[in-house]
C-alpha cells in the first residue's frame, strides 16, 4: 500500500487551494481548527475515554492522529469512523508503542524526581547533572512522540525503525519541534491560569475540565501535524517518489496529481533506513 491514500501534495498549505494566495500558517491552523470544531467533539470524547486505561493510550493516539492528519491536509475525514478504523488496522503496534511510551515516560519522571530531591538535599554536582540529563531525555522523547503515531499509521515501519526515525526527526526538524512544544506549554499555562483565577470554586474547575476534554486533544494533535508534516514530506515522501516516479499511479490520479503516462505498476511500501 502506498502513501497517497492520505495526503494531497499539490497544496502548499492545509486548507489552501493550489492557485489561492498563501496565508500565514498561524491563520490557516486556527481556520482549520474552528472549521472542524464540532467534528472534534466526538473525537475528543473518544480519545479521552480510550486514554483513561493507560495501556490503551496508544490506541487513542493512533485514532486521533489519523483524523487530525487528514484534516490538516484538507482532506475529508469521517470522524469517529476513521478514528476506530485506524485503531483496527494498527492496534498491535499502537498497543506496543503506547506501552513503551508509558514505561519510558514513567521511568524518566521517577528519575527526575529522584535527582531533584537528591540535589535539593545535597547540592551534589552529580545529582544536578543527572537531573539535567533526565530532563533533556524527557524533552527529546516528548518530541519523538510528535512523529511516532503519524509514521506508524502512514508507513510500514517496524517498531524499532519507528523510534529510530522519530529520533532523527527530533534533530532534523528541531526548531519546529521546539516551537511546537512552546505552543503547547503556552496553552497548558493558559488553562492553569484560569484555574488559579478561579480559586477554590469547584464550578470553575468542572467547567474547565469539560472544556479541556472537549478541545485540547484535537487541538494538540492538529498542531503537531502542522509543525511536523513538512519535514516528513521532505525527508521521506519526496525522495521516495523522486526515485519511484511510477509508484501509486492510480491513487495519485484519483487525487488529481501529475503522474507519468507509462505503466502503472505498483511499488513496494516505502521504508526509510
Amino acid at each position: 500500500m502506498g502513501l497517497f491514500g492520505f495526503f494531497d501534495f499539490t497544496k502548499e498549505g492545509p486548507g489552501i487551494s493550489k492557485d489561492a494566495p498563501k496565508k500565514k500558517a498561524f491563520f490557516v491552523f486556527f481556520e482549520t481548527f474552528f472549521r472542524n470544531f464540532f467534528k472534534f467533539f466526538s473525537i475528543n470524547l473518544a480519545y479521552v475515554i480510550l486514554s483513561l486505561p493507560v495501556f490503551t493510550h496508544g490506541l487513542a493516539r493512533a485514532g486521533i492522529t489519523n483524523v487530525t492528519r487528514n484534516i490538516a491536509r484538507d482532506k475529508h475525514s469521517f470522524g469517529l469512523s476513521d478514528f476506530f478504523s485506524t485503531i483496527r488496522k494498527n492496534w498491535k503496534q499502537a498497543l506496543a508503542v503506547g506501552t513503551i511510551n508509558s514505561i519510558i515516560t514513567g521511568l524518566l519522571i521517577f528519575a527526575i524526581r529522584f535527582y531533584n530531591d537528591s540535589y535539593l538535599q545535597t547540592q551534589n554536582t552529580l545529582s544536578f547533572l543527572g537531573l539535567v540529563l533526565c530532563v533533556s531525555f524527557l524533552a527529546i522523547f516528548a518530541m519523538m512522540n510528535f512523529y511516532t503515531s503519524t509514521l506508524m499509521i502512514t508507513f510500514s515501519f517496524s517498531t524499532k525503525l519507528l523510534y529510530k526515525n522519530s529520533l532523527k526527526f527530533v534533530f532534523v526538524n528541531l526548531w519546529r519541534n521546539l516551537l511546537c512544544g512552546l505552543c503547547m506549554i503556552a496553552v497548558y499555562a493558559f488553562y492553569y491560569l484560569i484555574l488559579i483565577l478561579g480559586g477554590n470554586d469547584i464550578r470553575v474547575f468542572v467547567i474547565e475540565v469539560i472544556i479541556a476534554a472537549a478541545t485540547l486533544p484535537a487541538f494538540r494533535f492538529l498542531l503537531i501535524q502542522f509543525f511536523t508534516f513538512g519535514s516528513i514530506k521532505k525527508y521521506i515522501i519526496d525522495p521516495y517518489y523522486a526515485e519511484h516516479p511510477d509508484a501509486d499511479i492510480e491513487k495519485r490520479r484519483a487525487l488529481g496529481l501529475e503522474v507519468p503516462e507509462e505503466d502503472d505498476d505498483e511499488e513496494e511500501p516505502i521504508s526509510w533506513e
